[in-house]
């Protein structure tokens, strides 16, 4: 998806929602939408940091009998 349509499809989506809620609604729907993007933001560090231990480590060797 082009980085502006998103941009502008998230900012209407905002812009309906703000129509259909109090001031009072409006500010808790605002804090659980920023506590949602910390959420993924955690979960997307935390996969790239165990992908990236994942990768770095050594292969197994196997060691053959004589």
């Amino acid at each position: 998806m082009n980085p502006c349509s998103l941009t502008v499809g998230v900012s209407a989506f905002a812009a309906v929602i703000s129509e259909k809620l109090s001031d009072e609604e409006l500010a808790v729907a605002a804090a659980a939408f920023v506590q949602l993007g910390d959420s993924l933001a955690t979960i997307a560090a935390q996969r790239a940091c165990i992908c990236a231990k994942a990768s770095s480590k050594p292969a197994a060797v196997e060691v053959l009998p004589d």
